[in-house]
């Protein structure tokens, strides 16, 4: 019986099939209720229990207030979160209806007014989960990661030292050292509970509408950030203007270069993140350094 089959068995759920292997483990799984759910495996080492019950709780309150984002559901003993004998813990969430935006670096399959049309509803939900976190209170003992300044940029950041990446050119080192120095001065803006992972693959398209999935990268950070992040898989695209205006029309913003500052620090998140989880011939190891570097100029200038 694989981990996932041990773990269904507290839902009294059965497996259908894998749908990710990244940070978690994720399949798709039905309940004795015949409804279908998505059985999640956390990475051990990532996120402490209590940080795992945090996020549960917060999408659950997100989910009361009727945003779309996927909700908790209980286990036979009416546990949110279970010990598996691998020391991985597991939670079960309500399955969300839609398909993705797309994936990384691929052009859209929706013509462009179909896909700013998403952009703008996707800005919208971004600041109904942010407007709706603000009037939360959150229970004692909640805790998240920090996606500030020293979780961006700081000496530690929360996804590692980005400028010491093993396969950076001397080049790309000075330019990513940088960046960290500019954004230092540059990051700004409120402050609170973000997704902090808001790529193409985490947003479901149904209709006209949009949902959010996969809180789990999610902490205290600039709010801000979460519209960086929504951009740094088109930083490629020629639409990239039209795709952060409607963005930001959705959200109601309209400070582009923060928003763009944000991609950028997004850029350089991910650098530090494939270090400890990539094998050294991965070649997304070099494609998130060119990225980081072009976006550090674009942003920066290329003195």
């Amino acid at each position: 019986m694989t981990a996932a089959e041990t773990a269904a068995l507290a839902w009294g759920a059965r497996i259908l099939r894998t749908l990710r292997d990244r940070e978690n483990h994720v399949c798709e799984c039905v309940l004795p209720s015949g409804d279908r759910a998505a059985l999640r495996l956390h990475r051990a080492g990532y996120q402490s229990p209590a940080a795992i019950r945090s996020e549960l709780w917060w999408c659950a309150e997100l989910a009361r207030a009727g945003l779309p984002v996927p909700a908790a559901l209980p286990a036979l003993d009416g546990q949110l979160l279970v010990s598996l004998p691998d020391g991985r813990q597991a939670s079960v969430i309500a399955w969300m209806e839609g398909e993705a935006l797309g994936e990384a670096a691929k052009p859209f399959t929706r013509p462009l007014p179909q896909v700013l049309d998403i952009y703008h509803a996707l800005g919208q939900l971004l600041a109904g989960v942010h407007q709706t976190t603000d009037r939360l209170v959150l229970p004692d003992g909640f805790t998240r990661p920090r996606w500030d300044l020293e979780g961006l940029v700081g000496d530690q950041p929360h996804w590692g030292r980005f400028w010491e990446h093993p396969a950076a050119a001397t080049d790309q080192r000075i330019t990513l050292i940088r960046a960290r120095d500019a954004l230092r001065e540059r990051l700004s803006g409120e402050i609170g509970l973000i997704h902090a992972d808001v790529l193409r693959e985490n947003v479901l398209v149904n209709g006209r509408s949009v949902s959010l999935i996969d809180f789990d990268d999610s902490g205290f950070g600039f709010r801000l950030h979460d519209l960086g992040t929504a951009l740094v898989q088109t930083v490629y695209h020629r639409e990239q203007p039209q795709l952060r205006a409607a963005l930001m029309a959705g959200y109601g913003t309209t400070d582009e270069p923060m928003v763009q500052a944000f991609t950028l620090a997004r850029t350089l998140a991910s650098v530090g993140w494939t270090m400890p989880r990539l094998q050294p011939d991965d070649p997304i190891h070099k494609s998130h350094l060119a990225r980081a570097v072009m976006v550090a100029e674009q942003v920066l200038g290329s003195a």
